[in-house]
């Protein structure tokens, strides 16, 4: 992967006051996560659908700790409280634009899109290899995947925490969304 691209999207992830880090495997996005989850005394985090490998480290890493760990499938008949009662939620993009500081999540599942829109603070993870410099790279990943589902098919591009601003342009996070955002890039 081209570090000036990784460079380039961790420069404006973090203008949009998003933080952003680099792990190597899958204990180290554990680390993380851990290390996320620890500063903000954290008993329970929701899991997204993520490769095995990733699920697992974090998973590991949480339930050492006595962390409870909500995942995929869901119980429908407790959501949506059971992922906005989680501290932290973690979730995989498909790919992230380093133009926009955007991490793009794919989902079929409504519930699963909670992950990184409920708990106060939202951990996105991308493989360095899926990272692309232009908004007009991503449009094809994005058009095959709308094409493969063509009914509930979500795309949502995250840019750091959620934000607003009032008619003072007083600019406010996490009123409608996570306040905090991290975003760790997974080489490959």
């Amino acid at each position: 992967m081209n570090e000036a691209v990784i460079a380039q999207f961790k420069t404006k992830y973090e203008m949009l006051s998003g933080i952003v880090h680099v792990a190597q495997n899958a204990l180290e996005v554990a680390e993380v996560v851990m290390s996320v989850l620890q500063a903000l005394e954290g008993k329970r985090v929701a899991l997204g659908e993520m490769p095995e490998a990733v699920t697992e480290a974090v998973e590991s890493a949480c339930q050492a700790a006595g962390i409870e760990v909500l995942k995929p499938p869901f119980d429908n008949t407790l959501l949506p409280k059971s992922i906005d009662d989680a501290a932290v939620g973690v979730s995989w993009a498909a790919l992230a634009v380093a133009e926009s500081g955007s991490l793009v999540e794919f989902a079929t599942n409504d519930a699963t899109r909670l992950v990184s829109t409920l708990p106060d603070t939202h951990v996105g993870i991308v493989l360095a290899s899926e990272l692309v410099e232009t908004l007009k790279e991503a449009a094809s990943p994005i058009r095959a995947f709308l094409e493969e589902h063509p009914e509930n098919a979500n795309v949502t591009f995250i840019s750091g925490p959620s934000r607003t601003a009032d008619i003072e342009m007083k600019l406010t996070l996490g009123v409608h969304g996570p306040e905090v955002a991290h975003a760790i890039i997974l080489q490959d």
